[in-house]
C-alpha cells in the first residue's frame, strides 16, 4: 500500500491563523483552506471598513494559501462562507463574484452567532491540486 502525503501549508503571503490550526492541509491532491477571515497579514487586525472589505481582505488570503498549496480560485471544488450578519450577504457576493467569476465552484453560506475577533465573514475553501479539468455536464 503506497502512503499518502499529508503536508502542511504555511505562507506568510496571509494571515497567520489565531488559533492552533494550520492555513491548510494538502491530503493527496485535495486541499482544505481553514477559515480566512479579513486580517491584514502584517498587523493580524481585521482590516478597517465592512463586510466589503472584510470579504476583499479574506479573498486575498484564501488566494494566497491555496498559491501556497499549488493551487489556485479556478481549481476550488467547495467553498463555506460564514456571515454574522445574513444581510450582509448580497456585499459579500459583490466581492465574491469579482474573485470567483466562472466556472463557479459548490457553496454555502451560513449566518453564525459569532465568529473569532469579532469578524464579519470568514470563508474556507475544498480545492484540488495539479492538473484539473473542467467538464460542465448538463
Amino acid at each position: 500500500m503506497s502512503t499518502i502525503v499529508r503536508k502542511l501549508i504555511s505562507t506568510v503571503n496571509a494571515a497567520k491563523p489565531v488559533a492552533p490550526y494550520n492555513q491548510a492541509v494538502v491530503a493527496d491532491r485535495t486541499v482544505y483552506v481553514s477559515g480566512c477571515l479579513g486580517l491584514d497579514k502584517e498587523t493580524m487586525q481585521l482590516v478597517p471598513g465592512g463586510p466589503t472589505e472584510q470579504t476583499e481582505k479574506a479573498l486575498e488570503n484564501l488566494e494566497a494559501i491555496l498559491k501556497a498549496a499549488d493551487s489556485g480560485v479556478d481549481k476550488v471544488v467547495k467553498n463555506t462562507v460564514f456571515l454574522k450578519d445574513l444581510n450582509d450577504f448580497g456585499a459579500v457576493n459583490e466581492v465574491y463574484k469579482k474573485v470567483f467569476n466562472k466556472d463557479f465552484p459548490a457553496r454555502s453560506c451560513f449566518q453564525v452567532a459569532k465568529l473569532p475577533m469579532d469578524a464579519l465573514v470568514e470563508i474556507e475553501c475544498i480545492a484540488l491540486t495539479g492538473s484539473v479539468e473542467t467538464k460542465t455536464v448538463q
